[in-house]
């Protein structure tokens, strides 16, 4: 059976889902996306996507182009048209189609385009990657200055993901200046003495969902947790390191630049996340 997918307000196999070759996202990447997980049929986080993406609009000079609600309705129908059980759902919203290719903004009043669609993951919590931990490289963050705004400019992420893979490792760090920023597509932490250290908000990394949670949690559970950067030999030298994002939840990360971190397993600490994680957010998935 083909995949439904969400084209501008109608439901379409996705062989004839069409979108424009003058549209914004395909000739300038101007546009924003979100990625919700989905586990046992739910959406987990469905509201901090939704007010991130609201905000990633914002900052690029665009407007919600329906309500929350409305957005969650189209997330839930095309779960069950899909029959997706764990998986994700994918948004997009570009600044539409000018009806031709131009640098300057599209007139007042031009149609964002808005795309959904799904992936089907069975068994999406029980990677079994989270029982042997990642490794990764480190590699120069050359991304543009706002990545606090969750665009579909994915090319050098793409390209990090590459390097990695032909390092024969898993994923790559940015480092900048001397300090991690983040993944290539998830937030980057390190634990030393029993201490959380992750970087602080700002312009430089993701203002992760998940990463919101679980900071949360972390506190709830009296786990000391410092938002600041943390350098690479921090890293190198840590007990423990992990990396949070909407479809790994929390996994550890064991190696980096081809040396253990601590004993090079996951930690107790990275563990203890995920469970809290997972526990806590199919409680209020919706």
């Amino acid at each position: 059976m083909s995949r439904i997918v969400y084209v501008n307000g109608a439901y379409v196999p996705e062989e004839e889902a069409k979108v424009s070759v003058f549209d914004r996202g395909f000739l300038m990447a101007d546009g924003v996306y979100e990625v919700t997980s989905v586990l046992g049929g739910k959406l987990l986080d469905f509201a901090g996507h939704a007010r991130r993406l609201d905000r990633s609009l914002r900052e690029l000079g665009m407007e919600m182009p329906m309500s929350e609600a409305d957005l969650l309705a189209i997330h839930r129908e095309l779960v069950a048209r899909n029959d997706v059980v764990d998986g994700m759902v994918y948004l997009q919203i570009t600044r539409g189609n000018p009806g031709d290719r131009d640098f300057a903004f599209p007139p007042a009043g031009t149609p964002l385009t808005v795309v959904l669609f799904t992936q089907s993951k069975p068994g999406l919590a029980d990677n079994p990657q989270a029982k042997t931990g990642l490794r990764v490289i480190s590699i120069e963050d050359i991304r543009w200055g706002r990545r606090d705004i969750k665009t579909v400019q994915l090319l050098y992420p793409s390209m990090g993901k590459m390097m990695a893979k032909k390092a024969g490792v898993d994923d790559a760090w940015f480092v900048e200046d001397g300090f991690v920023t983040e993944g290539t597509s998830n937030n980057a932490y390190i634990v030393s003495g029993g201490k959380i250290i992750t970087r602080n908000l700002g312009s430089d990394i993701l203002h992760g969902i998940t990463r919101a949670a679980v900071l949360r949690f972390a506190a709830e559970a009296q786990m000391e947790v410092e938002e600041r950067p943390f350098t690479l030999a921090e890293a190198h030298a840590a007990d423990e390191a992990f990396i949070t994002s909407a479809s790994a939840f929390v996994m550890p990360v064991v190696e980096l630049d081809g040396q253990k971190i601590g004993a090079g397993a996951p930690g107790p600490v990275a563990k203890r996340l995920r469970e809290i994680y997972l526990d806590e957010s199919r409680k209020t998935a919706v």
